[in-house]
């Protein structure tokens, strides 16, 4: 882990429990983008007087009931659907075996914190954190049945994604999720400091117990819907393409754009400072990522330290990072969803940033009040 990082707190113990709780949900047109932004811009104290008044205006819904909720959202094609409930916090695992939610990354402590604050200042859960998993034979097929009926809302956001949202409230429903969620480990896909700032919201925050003592989550089944999970690149400021030549005979100088990015692979990154192209073969083990080998082999190597480190979720980020400010970029493979769910059911955390699924819900569709429970 990079320094300053600590790890999320593993707080849910199984079985995995997701509970009703009555949605907000804007309207669609303060969705996506710039518009859900402003839903939850500063002072956020006020946010929640905000959703009062647009509720009043009819830019908010707001169920009567509880209810647990299979989201379906459509962007660039990809089709992704999950469960939205309340995960309950309150039981911790004593052990690494009764973990229901696994994390794979580090986080940041002040950033939690601030996580932490902001919601309870809002006074609201403004965006699920991803889970996914694999999801029994017997759950996916009640799932299909659910989704059979007509959505109870369907609509197109600001952003270009097509939403559709089916209510569950049946007690036979509800008890058949809580069934097939029994024996479920699932992997914080998206939203590491959220989770740790809900552990931090019931301690910090007994005022607003008991609503704190559950976080929103959706919970994405792998295999049927999956989240594609792309790469996020490196770029080490401060330093040249010469600093490369510490690897020799590891590192091929003077390649070409395309021969140079054709290579990448698990056991070969990437590095350019945007005018020359290299590439750097890892010894690679079966047990660690190339990012591990990357951080733990690599860069001690060096002779010296990056100034910064940065992170690009595209090449093209990285090449733009490294135009502006001399540095190299390196550019990593994609993790493969295996190897990311091993290293967490083996209780070790990868290198911040590592992960990068996609696509992600639009904020605002569903939100849960910490007023509300």
């Amino acid at each position: 882990m990079e320094p300053g990082v600590v790890a999320t707190p593993a707080l849910v113990a199984r079985p995995l429990r997701l509970e009703p709780f009555a949605a907000l949900m804007l309207a669609p047109n303060r969705i996506g983008a710039h518009a859900s932004a402003r839903a939850f811009s500063r002072p956020y104290g006020e946010v929640a007087e905000r959703f009062a008044a647009w509720q009043r205006s009819g830019q908010v819904a707001r169920d009567d009931e509880p209810a647990i909720y299979l989201h379906e959202y459509t962007a660039s094609g990809v089709t992704v659907r999950g469960l939205v409930g309340a995960l309950v916090l309150t039981s911790h695992a004593a052990t690494r075996d009764e973990i229901a939610v696994l994390p794979h990354e580090g986080v940041h402590p002040a950033q939690a914190v601030e996580l932490a604050e902001r919601m309870a200042e809002m006074a609201m859960n403004p965006a699920p954190i991803l889970l996914t998993h694999r999801a029994p034979p017997e759950l996916r097929e009640l799932l299909r049945d659910v989704r059979s009926a007509p959505a109870d809302r369907q609509f197109t956001d600001r952003s270009g994604q097509y939403h559709r949202i089916w209510t569950v409230r049946s007690p036979g429903t509800l008890a058949a999720i809580a069934d097939g969620l029994r024996d479920t480990r699932a992997l914080i896909a998206d939203g590491h400091h959220r989770y740790a700032a809900y552990g931090l919201l019931r301690t910090d925050h007994p005022e607003l117990s008991p609503s704190t003592n559950a976080g929103l989550a959706m919970l994405v089944d792998q295999e049927d819907t999956p989240l594609y999970l792309g790469a996020i690149h490196r770029v080490l400021f401060g330093l040249r393409i010469t600093a490369l030549d510490r690897l020799d005979p590891h590192v091929q100088r003077g390649l070409g754009p395309q021969e140079a990015v054709a290579a990448l692979s698990p056991s070969t990154v990437v590095a350019t400072d945007g005018h020359e192209w290299a590439t750097v073969s890892l010894h690679r083990d079966d047990d660690r990522l190339t990012v591990e080998v990357l951080q733990d082999d690599v860069l001690p190597q060096l002779g010296r330290r990056p100034s910064a480190i940065a992170h690009a979720h595209s090449v093209d980020d990285a090449l733009r990072a490294v135009a502006r400010r001399r540095g190299l970029a390196v550019l990593m493979p994609a993790p493969d969803f295996v190897d990311v769910l091993r290293v967490a059911g083996l209780g070790r955390l990868l290198p911040e940033k590592v992960t990068s699924f996609q696509p992600k819900p639009s904020v605002g569709v569903l939100i849960r009040s910490l007023r509300a429970g």
